[in-house]
């Protein structure tokens, strides 16, 4: 097991990190990619070839970072191709150090005691590892990979700096002492080489190790795929489900166990519930156990609830807040007669009601001369992109049109985004 710390040189990132690997990188930060082979001819000539490569690969790699972490980050930091593609996005690293400090009770950071220490399994380049120490927790980090260790170290140096100590340690997760962990955060690879992975226990590690790591450690959360079947999650965690800017992102189980610390916070761990969090606000939403909403007829408004609220199997308490019920029983679109503000959904007016029919439908498009068309499907196998080739567009309007079912039966709703 090799350890890497702050006293210790990269010997694989180097070459970057040297005076002549940084102004490349500078050069590069803007560079586009259309022009790569002439601007590579003209660095080579300067540059050493390897060198000249590594750094445009890494340039590469920080646009394409700039989606996650944004531009003031991603340019600082290094990345590899796989780091750059399974990293968790910022914005969501920062809300889930934000739980953590809920999760470590009356010991968390800022409250004049010692500093917790989260231990980040499969740490990755170290996009949470950043966040939590942003947050002021001491952090041990645990990865296999020696390249992406050093990467994660140097992250974390760079954007955290002055901060309790943190250390990267390369290691299997599965062999690494967990003795004295205080909180776990385990992100398990879900990925494997023909894709992704969708079996929980083909999950490296399996899910059933890392739930049984975070339990004896007594507080800590994992990372899922978003997808991950109700029935497979415990009793005695929390599952929470995020999106950002409504894309939903990931799944996380939460647990805390029994104890001194117990969390008090806005965050607070609730054992067996479902949790919709919604980002950038981190407005969230939690059940109650509602039945399932009652299927009605379709009323001037029709609202699509965000992601995580779909995920996280919470459509019955946004019905119940707009007092609306489900256009159909298996669609998670809710329908109401009134326009209420929610964060939890996207409200859209309907104007029209239709049996499913693409020649009424390009009819009615040419006589509203639509020219701009928004197509949103929930239970039909039509392609959107196809959808708008076939209705020919033209003209100044725009409109939204829904391909669904209602009460079961295939229906084209028409409309636009409501406003107050």
């Amino acid at each position: 097991m090799g350890r890497v710390t702050d006293r210790v040189p990269f010997p694989l990132l180097a070459p970057l990190l040297s005076a002549e690997g940084q102004a490349l990188l500078a050069e590069l930060r803007d560079h586009d990619p259309a022009r790569e082979l002439t601007l590579a001819t003209r660095l080579r000539r300067e540059h050493p070839a390897e060198l000249v490569s590594a750094a445009m690969a890494q340039a590469r790699l920080r646009q394409r970072g700039v989606a996650k972490f944004g531009a003031d980050d991603a340019y600082r930091m290094y990345f590899t191709p796989n780091g750059v593609e399974q990293a968790t996005r910022g914005s969501v690293a920062a809300h889930r150090a934000a739980r953590f400090r809920d999760l470590a009770g009356d010991l968390a950071p800022g409250s004049g005691a010692e500093s917790v220490r989260v231990t980040d399994l499969c740490c990755g380049i170290g996009g949470d590892a950043i966040e939590l120490a942003r947050a002021g927790f001491a952090v041990s980090a645990v990865d296999l990979d020696p390249l992406t260790c050093e990467i994660a170290l140097t992250n974390v140096r760079t954007l955290a700096p002055g901060g309790p100590p943190v250390t990267v340690t390369r290691a299997d997760v599965l062999e690494y002492d967990l003795a004295g962990a205080q909180a776990l955060f385990i992100d398990p690879a879900r990925r494997g080489g023909r894709g992704r992975i969708f079996d929980p226990e083909a999950y490296s590690p399996p899910l059933s190790w890392a739930l049984d790591a975070v339990r004896r450690a007594g507080a800590g959360a994992v990372k899922i795929a978003p997808g991950i079947p109700h029935e497979l999650i415990p009793a005695d965690f929390e599952a929470e489900w995020i999106s950002d800017g409504g894309d939903v992102k990931e799944a996380v189980l939460w647990h805390h166990g029994a104890g001194p610390h117990d969390a008090t916070g806005p965050g607070a761990v609730v054992p067996g519930a479902r949790r919709a969090t919604l980002l950038p606000s981190a407005t969230t939403l939690t059940g109650r156990g509602l039945p399932d909403p009652h299927v009605r007829k379709t009323g001037r408004f029709l609202y699509e609830p965000d992601g995580a609220v779909i995920r996280a199997h919470l459509v019955a308490e946004v019905a119940e807040e707009l007092d609306g019920g489900l256009i159909d029983e298996t669609i998670a679109y809710i329908t109401a007669d009134e326009l209420r503000p929610t964060p939890y959904a996207t409200a859209y007016e309907i104007t029209d009601e239709l049996p499913f029919n693409l020649k009424k439908l390009k009819a009615l498009l040419r006589d509203r001369e639509v020219g701009v068309l928004t197509v949103k499907k929930r239970g039909s196998a039509v392609e959107p992109e196809e959808l708008r080739r076939r209705m020919k567009l033209k003209g100044p309007h725009a409109s939204t049109v829904f391909l669904t079912r209602v009460a079961g039966a295939p229906t084209m709703l028409i409309g636009h985004p409501a406003t107050a």
